[in-house]
């Protein structure tokens, strides 16, 4: 059996003073994903994470994945509704619900990071689910029928609801060039 090492008190306790918090680091992941999306008018991003702080899948609103992407309609303001996106476009949550391969008891009190307050459609998946915490950064359409539906849904599901604390809305600078000093600063 190997000896257990003994650490000289002098080393012990030199981290990193200012790690981000769980809430900034998932929210940065769904802002990530967003990225991804081809969608000219909307990058949506989300990120779905069980009870133990684990990331279980991630989502961007986007095509079916097997419609190419330069075939499918991405206006907004067709006056005929066929013509538009919406019909056919699949928001960020739900591709992070179909992304998910684990075992649906994992989804049991999950909570959802998104960058976009979902859908009253999206909504009922989630409670369905058995996710219990959405945390959105934006909440643009507040004032909308289909917002209002959505935090029914929610609240009668019991499904908690939050913005993301007003403290980690900041600018945060991202760098992927290897050795950099600072590979994720916040503005202050």
């Amino acid at each position: 059996m190997a000896k257990a090492i003994k650490f000289d008190k002098k080393i012990l306790g030199k981290k990193n003073k200012n790690p981000l918090s769980w809430e900034e680091s998932f929210m940065l992941h769904a802002m990530v994903a967003a990225g991804r999306s081809k969608d000219p008018s909307s990058q949506v991003g989300a990120c779905i994470v069980g009870k133990n702080n684990r990331i279980l899948s991630l989502g961007y609103n986007g095509a079916p994945n097997v419609w190419k992407d330069e075939e499918f309609p991405w206006d907004r303001d067709h006056e005929d509704a066929k013509l538009n996106k919406y019909p056919y476009v699949i928001h960020a949550e739900m591709n992070a619900l179909l992304n998910y391969k684990g075992d649906n008891k994992d989804l049991e009190g999950a909570t959802l990071y998104v960058t976009l307050f979902p859908c009253h459609e999206c909504a009922k998946f989630f409670a369905q689910a058995g996710i219990k915490k959405i945390i959105y950064l934006s909440d643009k359409y507040y004032d909308t029928e289909d917002n209002t539906m959505s935090k029914t849904c929610l609240d009668y599901c019991g499904v908690e609801y939050k913005q993301l604390d007003l403290d980690f809305q900041k600018d945060y600078i991202v760098s992927l060039i290897p050795d950099k000093k600072e590979q994720i600063k916040k503005s202050i």
